[in-house]
């Protein structure tokens, strides 16, 4: 019986938002397999802001998503056959096996995992690129010292929420900022920082005052907008910080900064960084963060969409805001 594999292609180039419009949803049969190759059942497909910029033909880090081509993303899930000397069926693995149900691969770039240790999804979330991304912005470009504040954008995403517990693991006081004070309150309660500002609720500037009277110290940038330039006016001098991400622009809207004088006047560190550069830091950035979860002392959330049609529309509220730590797409 030939399987039949379920896959989304872009199918356009968005102007501004994403709409259903860009994507179509294709059966297709799942080649035999050659020597050397194996088959993948995807059981989890991760959804990340950063899928936003490849959909559009502009320069940047890495490639444009191809037209009519399976949308590219990170996978988890399970082989099924093998005829790779590497691979034996019911090895768990992670990749970047894109948007579909099955995938058929010769090896390259899956890694086998232990998902009797740690949960299989979290090697997409918080044991996976975005724990990396996390870990590596923290650590190796705000380098914080014990005492010192840091303050973290989207500190209930998957990736502000690791850098929070990895801050406060150091000693830091660490503030976040995130969307309404349902997130907020779990930032706190079960993540561990110190204070959130709701940035939907009222007066940023004062709150951010507030919640850093010692100023910044180190900050761990995943939105841009109006967050940043408050924060800019906040740092200390010799402060440091990490720009993961811009998500307040990813659909074509301006991210005005007005206190970039701040840079100069406060001599300021202010680096970028795409985590896939550094390969030489994952393994033991997900030795640590593996270990953490296995003892309970990294906690996370995911948000779970159900099937993969439902991709299109999680990627968009993903952009929006509305999800709550790691987003996924349950496949299997």
């Amino acid at each position: 019986m030939t399987r039949i594999n379920q896959r989304i292609v872009l199918a356009s180039r968005p102007r501004g938002e994403i709409s259903a419009d860009n994507f179509r949803l294709e059966d297709a049969p799942v080649p035999p397999l050659a020597e050397g190759e194996l088959l993948v059942k995807n059981l989890w497909l991760s959804l990340d802001p950063y899928m936003r910029g490849r959909m559009d033909d502009g320069k940047s880090y890495a490639q444009p998503q191809a037209l009519d081509k399976v949308m590219e993303g990170g996978t988890a899930g399970e082989v099924v056959e093998s005829r790779h000397p590497d691979f034996k069926p019911g090895d768990a693995v992670v990749g970047r096996l894109g948007w579909q149900t099955w995938a058929v691969s010769n090896g390259a770039g899956l890694s086998k995992v232990d998902a009797a240790r740690v949960p299989l999804s979290a090697y997409l979330g918080c044991v996976g690129m975005p724990g990396v991304t996390a870990w590596y912005g923290l650590k190796q470009i705000i380098a914080p010292k014990a005492g010192e504040t840091v303050v973290v954008s989207a500190a209930s995403g998957a990736v502000g929420s690791v850098v929070g517990q990895l801050a406060k693991a150091m000693g830091c006081r660490v503030v976040g900022v995130a969307g309404g004070p349902e997130k907020c309150k779990a930032v706190v309660e079960e993540f561990g920082f110190d204070a959130c500002i709701d940035h939907r609720g009222g007066d940023l500037r004062q709150a951010l005052a507030q919640a850093t009277p010692n100023g910044i110290d180190g900050y761990f940038e995943n939105t841009g907008g109006e967050i940043l330039d408050l924060v800019l006016a906040r740092m200390n001098a010799f402060g440091r910080i990490a720009v993961c991400g811009l998500i307040a622009g990813y659909d074509g809207q301006p991210i005005p900064v007005n206190n970039i004088r701040a840079i100069l006047v406060s001599r300021l560190k202010v680096q970028g960084f795409i985590i896939s550069e550094h390969p030489q830091f994952w393994p033991p950035a997900l030795a640590e963060l593996g270990e953490m979860v296995a003892s309970g002392r990294l906690r996370y959330r995911e948000s779970v969409a159900h099937g993969l049609a439902a991709a299109p529309e999680a990627l968009k509220g993903l952009l929006k805001g509305r999800n709550f730590g790691k987003q996924l797409v349950k496949l299997g």
